[in-house]
């Protein structure tokens, strides 16, 4: 514990890993910034890249030689941290700009922000079930499946498709709540995963280059 009280803070911040999770955290920060100002194509971009961090920071982490204990309880916090903001916060936000600040939206605001908090304080005590099981659906699969539904915002007025996105994340908030056990997907599934944010990103970054 003495070695620990020995580092100070920014020595935490400029270990490798962390820095890849502080980077998916400017991502969610641009999301946040852009669900505020009503570029709602641009902030799932941004929540996109902050999940593909999310993911890096792990493997990088795991990767590393040489890292201690303190260095991987500190990322692991941090890492928590962060999924709060990028899955919890940002598609919170990006629900109530969506849907016009209406009060009817802060119900399912709260619920999303208060199912991360207790989903990744249950998985910070209790962990996984097994090496390839979660409990429960992981909160970073919500905006995934998110991203996927904004491909169609085009067939549906805005106020129908405020409804749809409010009833999507209140069945995603669901199953991340849930019992039931949900594949651990690494490995090559992160390869799945750069394809799908690289693809994502470029149609969406079409669409709103067309509309300049």
């Amino acid at each position: 514990m003495s070695d620990s009280r020995q580092v100070s803070m920014l020595g935490f911040a400029k270990d490798l890993p962390n820095i890849c999770s502080l980077a998916g955290l400017l991502c969610a920060v641009f999301g946040i910034y852009f669900a505020i100002e009503g570029n709602f194509l641009a902030a799932v971009i941004g929540v996109l890249w902050a999940v593909l961090f999310d993911w890096y920071d792990g493997i990088i982490a795991r990767k590393m030689k040489g890292r201690t204990k303190v260095q991987g309880e500190f990322g692991g916090q941090l890492d928590s941290m962060i999924d709060i903001v990028s899955f919890g916060i940002l598609p919170a936000i990006l629900l109530l700009s969506y849907g016009n600040y209406n009060i009817w939206f802060i119900p399912g605001a709260f619920v999303i922000i208060a199912t991360s908090a207790i989903r990744l304080s249950y998985f910070n005590v209790f962990g996984l079930i097994d090496s390839k099981s979660y409990r429960g659906m992981p909160l970073d699969n919500n905006v995934l499946i998110l991203a996927f539904v904004f491909l169609f915002e085009s067939f549906f007025s805005h106020s129908n498709f405020s409804i749809l996105i409010y009833a999507t994340l209140m069945i995603l908030s669901t199953l991340n709540l849930s019992s039931i056990p949900t594949p651990k997907f690494g490995g090559k599934w992160v390869y799945v995963l750069v394809a799908y944010v690289l693809v994502m990103t470029t149609v969406f970054g079409w669409i709103l280059w067309s509309r300049v």
